[in-house]
């Protein structure tokens, strides 16, 4: 089954606007798919949505939407209403504080929970439960390397995204027999116009060893009928510096799934 047949008509990309998620979106585009491109600055989606109907003619549409905001998942139900999804790449969920906990006002890291976990949770249960009813589709939840383990300055955010790579194997669980993928595309330091606006920040220089958005977007649409895990640069098999391989992770709920079917009532 190709891209069109497993995803389209319509994949919808939270966090749309630059970096990996335009290139996600180029990609599918490409490929004939129809596009909801969301993200919280106006400007950039509308430049990219033209960017899109001027190279493959596909059809597209934009939300501006903060995905911190507490309606931020009855405004993509109503984007999303009428328009079969079958793919959802949750691309949005940097950490925009930067600081130490006790340096940021607690408001900052409750948005950054809301937009790491609670909107990501409630988009992969509207559109995910219309893919399971289909037969088919897919969801992406692209991660980061930090969801292994917190450090100091990074204990929200290594929380949101130890959250999201628990709830996507979960979902991987759930969603495999029904013919829909999931993968949990973990990544390291990525060439975006985010990172680089970090770096600049700092004065610091463009690491040697950083990802390209495009090659980000090839790798994690053909890793996602493997799922759950695809940890960046590495084999399936080699966990590298992560504590797991992707496949000890994939093994590792094969066997609770199956130790759980042990407790279940035999049939009579």
């Amino acid at each position: 089954m190709g891209i069109y047949e497993q995803y389209g008509p319509w994949a919808l990309i939270a966090g749309a606007s630059e970096g990996t998620g335009a290139a996600f979106a180029h990609r599918l585009a490409s490929e004939g798919l129809n596009i909801i491109l969301i993200a919280r600055r106006e400007q950039p989606l509308a430049a990219l949505a033209a960017e899109l109907q001027a190279a493959y003619g596909t059809e597209t549409v934009t939300a501006s939407i903060d995905l911190a905001a507490p309606d931020a998942i009855d405004r993509i139900a109503v984007v999303a209403e009428g328009r079969e999804v079958g793919l959802y790449i949750s691309n949005a969920g940097g950490d925009p504080n930067g600081t130490a906990f006790f340096k940021t006002d607690i408001k900052a890291w409750t948005d950054l929970v809301a937009r790491n976990v609670v909107t990501v949770m409630q988009a992969s249960h509207l559109l995910g439960a219309k893919m399971r009813e289909r037969k088919r589709g897919g969801i992406i939840l692209v991660g980061s390397g930090a969801c292994y383990g917190g450090a100091s300055g990074l204990g929200v955010y290594s929380g949101s995204k130890a959250f999201d790579l628990c709830f996507g194997e979960g979902l991987w669980a759930e969603l495999r027999t029904h013919g829909v993928y999931v993968l949990n595309l973990i990544l390291g330091r990525t060439d975006t116009p985010e990172f680089r606006r970090w770096l600049e920040s700092r004065g610091a220089s463009m690491p040697s060893d950083v990802a390209n958005a495009e090659d980000v977007a090839r790798v994690g649409l053909e890793r996602l009928p493997y799922g759950p895990v695809h940890n960046w640069g590495l084999e399936d098999e080699d966990a590298g510096r992560m504590p797991q391989s992707a496949a000890a992770r994939r093994n590792r709920i094969l066997a609770m799934e199956a130790a759980m079917q042990d407790l279940k009532p035999a049939q009579v």
